[in-house]
């Protein structure tokens, strides 16, 4: 939540610089960028957005089928169920590994008292923000991702455990053959989220290359600070929502008190009253105004 709310706090500033990119200052000497470049990059910028939410959100529903068990006069099981893999599953772990790890041969190199002519300031040189690096920083989401799903993510025991609940999955065999077929499945889902990655962690250089968005401006076209941001925003909004449905379905378990209990006797816990719309307003008024006050004083 610090980070996200560390990230949020730039985008007035993010907002400036992509103004006087397009319309700079007067005396400054820059010409501006066409401004027919606006609805582009607004078209951009919003389909990254809603790409990132999508992709963030995927998951493949595998369909777990339970038999039924008679347990005396009762009859258990019998029910469907579903087990969501994720289509990304290692989040935003794969470019942090990758960005941390290829800062520290371009460091190690510059730190060296080496010849500017020399071969090892020329791979310096394309560690930063080179071919080089972008062939080494791809590679590297992609290994760190496959990395992080074989290491979070077992199959074997996934299978055991729905074989010892006594589900199945439709048209595959319980044991082996269910740990072989999730272990394929976790497989192809983890080469399309590497390539949502890679795709998401050039996005910004691309954008200052192509389109000369300042850095500031370009992180919020990708990158780290975007799926952080809305990895945290929808993991807040889940739990809210979580909360707010508690609050709000609390009454349909007054029928479940104890018979014989006075409803004077002692004060019921945990009752809860549904939120007023009117706190909706103010939350959203609140929030409006820090973001007035934040482009405000960016604009000093």
């Amino acid at each position: 939540m610090v980070i996200t709310i560390n990230i949020v706090s730039r985008l007035p500033a993010g907002l400036l610089q992509g103004y006087q990119m397009l319309v700079p200052p007067a005396g400054s000497g820059r010409e501006g960028a066409p401004l027919i470049l606006i609805i582009p990059l607004f078209f951009f910028l919003f389909a990254v957005i809603a790409g990132t939410i999508a992709i963030t959100q995927a998951q493949r529903k595998i369909t777990i089928q339970y038999a039924k068990q008679v347990r005396g006069n009762k009859v258990y099981g019998g029910q469907s169920s579903f087990l969501p893999l994720k289509v990304n599953y290692s989040g935003v772990m794969p470019i942090i590994f990758a960005q941390s790890i290829l800062l520290v041969p371009a460091f190690m190199i510059k730190i060296l008292p080496i010849n500017a002519s020399s071969w090892l300031s020329e791979v310096a040189d394309s560690l930063n923000r080179g071919t080089l690096y972008y062939v080494l920083y791809v590679s590297m989401i992609f290994f760190f991702s496959y990395f992080w799903v074989s290491f979070m993510f077992n199959p074997i025991q996934i299978a055991e455990d729905v074989k010892r609940n006594g589900g199945f999955i439709p048209g595959v065999r319980p044991g082996t053959p269910t740990a072989d077929f999730l272990d394929y499945t976790m497989t192809r889902l983890t080469l399309a989220g590497a390539i949502f990655l890679a795709v998401l962690a050039i996005l910004p250089s691309a954008a200052q290359h192509y389109f000369g968005v300042p850095q500031l401006t370009s992180q919020f076209f990708g990158g780290t600070s975007l799926l952080i941001m809305i990895g945290v925003m929808l993991d807040t909004m889940r739990q809210m929502e979580t909360y707010l449905l508690q609050r709000h379905y609390d009454g349909f378990l007054k029928k479940g008190r104890i018979r014989g209990r006075s409803a004077g006797s002692a004060p019921a816990l945990g009752q809860g009253h549904a939120v007023d719309s009117t706190a909706y307003v103010w939350l959203f008024v609140i929030i409006a105004i820090i973001f007035i006050v934040g482009a405000v004083l960016s604009l000093r």
